[in-house]
């Protein structure tokens, strides 16, 4: 599984920018602020329509602009694909395969998968639970459609919830069109419960390998799905937090709120954990992404590295670039010393700079 080639029309800083891609590893280098990173989230939406770092659509056309798009050729199992992303502001994302359009974002996934590794994910641990709730959506809406679906379904039934609380506020009346939306969220949610359970169970196994082997050995790592509430006691836990939630204007429970812990040795990476201890086991997680998805399509997914050799020693750049010999990779950096100092052979280069892209 490979992404071919990338066009790009008034996405972020770029008003017209075409690239193809080897097989191995990309590199794009140069200054900051000259468009590295745009090009890697521009792979990333046309895998999976969102972007990596959960920008609006409006927010990513370019300044002065009412239309962006993406168009990016993807090829697995031999054969190629043409993926179209189209953002509109104030209008909700035109999607297409082959020129066919399609009307969710779910029917676009499995044409590429992508594992995206950046320096806001070594810091996951530091931050708060929408982060760590952030890793679980992006992996598991490449691997199931039916949870990206559930999940888009869950939030359109949350907003309205919350709506309606507002609502109430001014008109009590309607607090019996409540349970409408209460059925929506424990239909929808208790699949997402479920998914990101199982996910975890997946994923226990292969991390903690990668994180043995990081540590030689030294710590032993354990991930812990912790759900707002089970999938069994949801619905009452909505009928039990009610009277909060009146108060509040807002849903108090429910996946929306799930967090994910991790453990080192049976204490809280979060809480305790050093920030050399925080770097691997977020290295272990991206690397253990990788493994699972082979596990599961039986294909390897494109790699993208933005800017995170600078932030990891010598011990783990190498244990990272070793994980990239059968893996297609584009990769930022600021430098390419860094970068060649550890794998100098085998590389295809990028110049960026000034929103222009060169192939030296």
């Amino acid at each position: 599984m490979v992404i071919k080639s990338l066009r790009l029309n008034n996405f972020r800083n770029y008003e017209e920018l075409e690239i193809t891609f080897s097989d191995g590893v990309n590199i794009l280098f140069g200054d900051n602020a000259q468009g590295k990173t745009n090009i890697l989230e521009a792979v990333f939406m046309a895998a999976t329509t969102k972007s990596v770092r959960g920008s609006k659509d409006k927010d990513i056309i370019r300044f002065g602009q009412e239309e962006a798009h993406i168009s990016a050729v993807t090829e697995r199992d031999g054969m190629t694909h043409k993926v179209d992303v189209h953002l509109r502001k104030g209008r909700a994302k035109g999607l297409a395969v082959d020129g066919i359009p399609i009307r969710r974002s779910a029917d676009l996934l499995g044409l590429l998968h992508t594992v995206s590794f950046s320096p806001e994910d070594l810091s996951m641990m530091n931050n708060g639970p929408e982060e760590r709730r952030r890793f679980y959506d992006l992996e598991l809406c490449q691997l199931d459609k039916i949870y990206c679906s559930n999940l888009t379904d869950y939030n359109k039934a949350l907003t309205q919830r919350n709506d309606l609380l507002k609502q109430i506020a001014d008109n009590s009346s309607l607090k019996d069109t409540l349970e409408v939306w209460d059925d929506q969220l424990v239909k929808f949610g208790s699949y997402i419960i479920r998914a990101r359970k199982r996910f975890t169970e997946q994923l226990q196994p292969i991390v903690r390998a990668k994180h043995e082997s990081l540590t030689d050995g030294a710590e032993v790592l354990r991930l812990a799905y912790v759900p707002n509430c089970s999938e069994e006691d949801f619905r009452e836990a909505l009928k039990r937090n009610l009277e909060r939630d009146l108060i509040l204007k807002y849903t108090s429970s429910g996946p929306h709120r799930d967090d994910l812990s991790l453990f080192i040795n049976e204490n809280d990476v979060r809480l305790f954990g050093s920030q050399g201890q925080k770097r691997t086991t977020a290295l272990a997680l991206k690397l253990s992404e990788i493994e699972l998805i082979r596990g599961v399509i039986r294909e390897t997914p494109v790699l993208l590295l933005d800017d995170v050799l600078s932030e990891l020693d010598r011990n783990r750049q190498s244990r990272l670039l070793s994980e990239m010999e059968d893996v297609q990779t584009i990769v930022t950096c600021t430098g390419m010393e860094e970068f060649v100092a550890c794998r100098p052979e085998g590389n295809t280069v990028f110049k960026v700079s000034g929103n222009q892209v060169k192939r030296i």
